[in-house]
């Protein structure tokens, strides 16, 4: 303690997890590629599983109050889910991702006035380095190919913001109620292209049981706790790594070399995405 602040631990805590879950969700590409099921199937598999697994490991803590806050935050998490699983199929895999990640931008706007959490200058120069450094990263595969498939995947970047915002506004309650009926809701919606998709072989439904039980569920898992204290332009800056490891596992497992500019737009968010999270848990906090 110094002067009357002190680091909180807690949030220290908080920024592992974020990490943790961002090396989660970074598996999606490699997984769904064993996966031959429409966009829409995939997802409700991967929703169901993910519902599974989280009531499974949480059930005696969860208490679902039917608000409209929980439902709310819950129709954000499955919006954001089906729309971004849509906009992969709609155009490139590169234009979903970048356009997801404007999220931030909608964050830093709108945290003020629904939290009270007011971006800093900082904070407006980590997103314009973020989403500089992500366009370098997928120069090569942006495409103005198809504006439906681009208004999706920034429709999937909202939905992504406005669940953060849901769910941090429940940081004295709990988020993971509205994660398990977002799962819940996506696989619903999934329901009719799974009713119609084709087997898969042994390989497939190993990768689907991975990306409802890691990617999704425990990803999940690691977002709710850190919520609570993080702020939610941390919460969506922070896991910015994820895109970043996504195509790092893809060449591992299928040789698909990245291009210069990845990598230097790579080398980009590291180096804001780092500063801006050592910068968060060195910024003095105050003592309870």
């Amino acid at each position: 303690m110094h002067g009357g602040f002190m680091r909180d631990p807690a949030h220290t805590k908080s920024v592992g997890l974020l990490l943790a879950g961002a090396v989660c969700w970074s598996l999606a590409g490699v997984l769904f590629k064993y996966v031959e099921w429409p966009g829409l199937a995939a997802a409700g598999g991967r929703g169901l599983i993910a519902a599974l697994f989280l009531l499974a490991v949480t059930f005696r803590s969860l208490r679902f109050t039917w608000s409209p806050l929980q439902l709310a935050a819950a129709v954000a998490y499955a919006a954001c889910t089906v729309l971004f699983t849509l906009a992969n199929k709609m155009t490139t895999a590169a234009n979903a991702i970048l356009l997801q990640y404007t999220a931030p931008v909608w964050i830093a706007l709108l945290g003020a006035w629904f939290l009270g959490e007011r971006a800093t200058r900082a904070d407006w120069l980590t997103i314009a380095a973020v989403f500089g450094g992500l366009a370098l990263f997928f120069y090569e595969g942006l495409q103005l190919n198809n504006v439906a498939g681009l208004l999706v995947a920034v429709a999937s970047g909202v939905a992504f913001a406005v669940m953060t915002l849901l769910m941090r506004k429940q940081k004295d309650t709990s988020a993971l109620e509205s994660i398990i009926l977002g799962n819940l809701l996506g696989f619903v919606i999934g329901l009719p292209a799974l009713w119609t998709a084709p087997a898969l072989p042994a390989t497939g439904w190993i990768a689907l049981l991975l990306l409802g039980l890691v990617q999704l569920g425990l990803a999940y898992l690691f977002y709710a706790k850190a919520i609570k204290h993080v702020t939610a332009l941390e919460a969506v800056l922070i896991p910015v790594m994820e895109p970043l490891l996504n195509p790092l596992w893809v060449l591992l497992a299928f040789h698909e070399r990245p291009g210069r500019f990845a990598l230097l737009g790579g080398a980009i968010v590291l180096g804001a995405v780092t500063l801006r999270a050592v910068s968060g848990l060195r910024a003095p906090r105050p003592a309870a």
